[in-house]
């Protein structure tokens, strides 16, 4: 395992030029809605730093564990990746993914060690989703099932980040649940949106949702998530006081994708399918920016 394939892996498994940002900004956004929804000032520096490296170190464990999940199927039907062509083994991303174990628990014990428990829930929940709950055929055969299931771990994830802000504080806001909520609804943004391929592009064997449902209808089901995922950004923005922000400002972005949908579904080329991968991520960096900073930046002014 050399510096060089170690590079060459980041940057087709886990880019962080890409990454790192949305993380940022993710894990920020989050400490600080919680703080907003409660009406409390924002937790110490300490906080944004172990949410940060927690959410950096936990989406690389997810990384890893698909890497062990499908590996097979990768053998079969992608060679071209890292670990088939042999460019690093699968053992040496299991050990980084082990080592990254207690730097995670150290950075949240660091901050406030009841968040241990926490972050038990969302390992617990990361195992079941690589062992596919004990019924991976049946789950697999069920593909609405397996988005959904797999994709709580977003929500999870988050409670453990707004955790930062309010289990030292004491208990979470009421309306906690709406970014948690956009938090699931993000992550179906981001799953869709990454398996809307081009029907050129598309391999035997590999399942995207392009190919299950058609270029057509699962745009139309990407686009409904855009919209769902707003809806729950207005939502916040109503109950941290910032509502024309998300309405105004998020309903352009969402515009902005509803557009990328169409223009992939009049033509599902591979430049439409780059669009609206890059546009997926672009949206959820957006949803969280505004949830998390509009209200600070309101107030400054």
């Amino acid at each position: 395992m050399t510096p060089a394939a170690l590079w060459t892996y980041q940057k087709e498994r886990f880019p962080l030029a890409r990454t790192m940002p949305l993380l940022a900004v993710f894990s920020a956004a989050s400490i600080s809605v919680s703080a907003e929804l409660a009406g409390r000032p924002l937790p110490g520096w300490g906080a944004f730093v172990a949410g940060f490296a927690v959410a950096m170190l936990l989406f690389f464990q997810m990384r890893v564990c698909d890497e062990y999940k499908d590996l097979e199927d990768d053998k079969r039907y992608r060679p071209d990746r890292p670990i088939p062509r042999g460019l690093i083994s699968l053992r040496a991303v299991l050990t980084l993914g082990l080592v990254s174990l207690p730097v995670t628990a150290f950075a949240a014990w660091a901050w406030h060690p009841p968040l241990l428990w926490l972050l038990g829930v969302v390992w617990l929940w990361l195992l079941a989703m690589t062992a596919e709950f004990g019924a991976p055929r049946w789950l697999k055969a069920r593909p609405v099932l397996y988005l959904v299931s797999h994709m709580a771990i977003m929500p999870l994830i988050d409670l453990l980040l707004t955790a930062m802000e309010w289990l030292p504080a004491g208990t979470p806001a009421f309306w906690l649940w709406l970014f948690l909520a956009l938090s699931f609804v993000n992550g179906c943004v981001l799953e869709i949106g990454r398996k809307l391929w081009a029907p050129q592009n598309e391999i035997d064997g590999v399942d995207t949702y392009s190919g299950l449902w058609g270029p057509r209808k699962a745009a139309l089901i990407w686009a409904a998530c855009v919209v769902v995922s707003w809806g729950l950004l207005v939502g916040v923005g109503v109950a941290t006081g910032v509502v024309w922000v998300a309405v105004v400002l998020g309903g352009a972005g969402a515009l902005w994708c509803l557009r990328a949908a169409a223009a992939y579904v009049a033509a599902p080329t591979i430049a439409a399918q780059k669009r609206l991968d890059t546009v997926a991520g672009l949206w959820v960096f957006a949803c969280y920016a505004l949830a998390g900073f509009a209200p600070l930046i309101v107030r400054m002014f």
